[in-house]
């Protein structure tokens, strides 16, 4: 049971790194919470001797949860106006307008 909640752990914590790094906002909590579910019930069934790797991997995502938290507190998202591609689309409506203009007047 040790080592399914192990492996179980580690591909969490896999998932928890890569929701972090890439802009996932909050649903990286999701990976994240059940790593450390099944790093604690992993920390729980280890003997003494076996401690190390399950408490590196709730440092981890420890880590990884403290990042998402920064991340969704501190950045905040800003939408900027593209000037230069709305004046483009206005030039372009223009033109097309003349040139059907053009086409009717050649009928």
């Amino acid at each position: 049971m040790r080592k399914l909640f192990l492996i179980l752990t580690v591909i969490f914590s896999a998932l928890g790194i890569a929701f972090t790094i890439l802009p996932m906002d909050t649903l990286a909590f999701l990976p994240i919470g059940l790593a450390l579910i099944f790093g604690l019930l992993t920390l729980k069934k280890s003997e003494e001797s076996e401690k190390k790797f399950p408490k590196i991997l709730l440092v981890i995502g420890a880590l990884c949860s403290l990042v998402v938290i920064g991340k969704t507190l501190l950045i905040e998202d800003e939408i900027a106006t593209d000037t230069q591609f709305e004046q483009q689309k206005i030039e372009t409506k223009q033109e097309a307008q003349k040139e059907l203009e053009e086409l009717e007047g050649l009928e």
